[in-house]
């Protein structure tokens, strides 16, 4: 593997790390503004990752994230660790 190619693919593993956790606080920020919604701080976390690594790729296959860089990304991560927050709580409630 040549370095250029490694370099490349720790700024992805690096990026999707960081998208991760910013899910996880996606998740707490959306568990503590959609009132009645919130599933605890570990099961926000744990929702907000799945949905912030769904988000990134998601949005990034749309060309949303992917053309803002890192910036993108991030907000990709933080809407669908929110969005993926809210369907659980709805399913939960059923």
């Amino acid at each position: 593997m040549a370095i250029d190619e490694m370099e490349g693919s720790m700024e992805g593993i690096v990026a999707l790390i960081i998208n991760l956790a910013v899910g996880a606080v996606g998740g707490n920020i959306a568990g503590y503004l959609l009132k009645g919604k919130s599933l605890g701080t570990l099961w926000n976390s744990v929702v907000g990752i799945l949905g912030g690594g769904i988000g990134y790729f998601v949005l990034g296959f749309l060309g949303i994230g992917a053309g803002a860089g890192i910036v993108g990304g991030v907000i990709a991560a933080l809407i669908g660790g929110a969005v993926l927050l809210f369907l659980v709580s709805l399913i939960k409630k059923t």
